[in-house]
């Protein structure tokens, strides 16, 4: 595989220098914090990973100039503010055809033993709703947790009845645990793409470089990135 494809422009990496402080693990069973996350591929190389498909929530063309690749955690305080982000930069470059957003699940039980169960809400909020609802309903799931696994489980069917689903089908749904084999193949594709935390993206451009990013980088720090990564 051509190295080149994945090498990080001088500015992404003094990009990496500048974010905010964001969780890490030094293996998936012993968790630590991380002061200096850091786009440099040669220390957060980006593994193989499930191709975007049909299967993926995604906003925005799948044929955007740039994909995004993020995997979340709801209870994660760093993935609250970076969701946040994220959706400030489809509305500005969303509409256009530019960046494209795949969202994919990453609970880490260790520290969130409530984000899987939400993963597999907003999977039935998918079934139920169709890729509208599933956005409204994560969203909401964000806006409303303090993070931190402090979001109480009766919030999850009033999220379901505030974005209009029928909060008994979605009870049915959340009780089945039909979903959770696909949050956790959504797990292990993190692991492989090379998270150890989350927030973990991973910017995709149309000739297949593969860029990192480790943490919740603000949204002018983000915008660097995606400028320069659209000029290549």
């Amino acid at each position: 595989m051509d190295s080149n494809k994945f090498a990080v422009p001088l500015a992404i990496i003094i990009a990496g220098g500048l974010i905010a402080g964001a969780l890490y693990f030094s293996n998936i069973k012993s968790a630590q914090v991380a002061k200096t996350p850091t786009t440099d591929t040669n220390t957060a190389p980006v593994g193989e990973f499930r191709k975007v498909s049909d299967i993926d929530h995604i906003q925005g063309s799948p044929s955007a100039d740039l994909v995004i690749v993020e995997y979340s955690d709801t209870e994660c305080p760093y993935c609250k503010t970076f969701h946040g982000t994220l959706n400030k930069i489809m509305n500005e470059y969303g509409a256009k055809g530019k960046v494209a957003w795949v969202y994919r699940h990453f609970p880490i039980d260790q520290l969130h033993p409530k984000a899987r169960k939400e993963a597999e809400a907003t999977e039935c909020a998918n079934e139920l709703g169709g890729p509208k609802k599933f956005w409204e309903f994560i969203n909401m799931v964000y806006d409303r947790t303090p993070s931190n696994n402090g979001l109480d489980a009766g919030e999850l069917p009033k999220i379901a009845t505030a974005v209009g689903l029928d909060v008994n089908a979605f009870n049915t749904c959340l009780a089945s645990g039909k979903y959770a084999s696909k949050v956790e193949a959504d797990y292990q594709d993190a692991v492989k793409s090379g998270g150890r935390g989350t927030p973990h993206s991973v910017i995709i451009a149309k000739d297949g470089t593969k860029t990192p990013l480790e943490g919740a980088y603000p949204y002018e720090q983000l915008k660097m990135i995606i400028d320069t990564l659209l000029k290549k």
